[in-house]
């Protein structure tokens, strides 16, 4: 899910930390990088698996990610442009409600499992994610929120754009 995740990510942190120069284009990959790690593995050992939430959906992952940004960067601007990957990983398990499936939020702590679907084959998997309600309704909350932010950040003009893809930033005050 790109839209619910990135959106739902964006506009939690925005507001949890009011932090209007917090560079977005970290969170946004943070909070896609579980998914654009596990899926084509779990996808390709699917009969091994039989999931798309491995290893990168545990809070080992997350940790070695926080631990990497902590200890390749030093105070100031560099931590602080590199601290939204280790966030978004994060809510990006809050999101996912991993603590519903404690083998894989633990691994390898609980063993080297990681908690299997009810799907036998991918297609059975993609069919139903595809037809799933709950998704789409997920997926719709994320892309409105987003709009949101593009409109209220005027993201149609070239100087949006160019602060947007430049410092990860937006032009739009975050409320009280």
């Amino acid at each position: 899910m790109l839209f619910w995740h990135v959106g739902a990510t964006t506009a939690f942190i925005r507001y949890a930390f009011r932090d209007e120069a917090m560079d977005l284009r970290f969170l946004a990959l943070g909070a896609v990088l579980p998914d654009v790690i596990d899926t084509p593995i779990g996808f390709a050992f699917w009969p091994s698996f039989g999931s798309v939430r491995l290893a990168s959906h545990s809070l080992l992952f997350a940790t070695l990610i926080l631990a990497i940004v902590l200890v390749t960067t030093r105070r100031g601007r560099p931590r602080k442009r590199w601290m939204p990957l280790a966030v978004g990983v994060l809510i990006h398990l809050v999101l996912d409600g991993m603590w519903r499936a404690p083998t894989t939020l633990w691994w390898p702590f609980l063993g080297w499992e990681f908690a299997a679907t009810s799907f036998e084959t991918v297609p059975d998997y993609l069919g139903w994610l595809l037809t799933d309600a709950r998704t789409w309704i997920l997926e719709a909350i994320g892309a409105a929120y987003l709009v949101v932010l593009a409109r209220r950040s005027d993201l149609a003009t070239p100087a949006a754009q160019r602060l947007l893809l430049t410092s990860g930033r937006v032009n739009a005050p975050i409320g009280r």
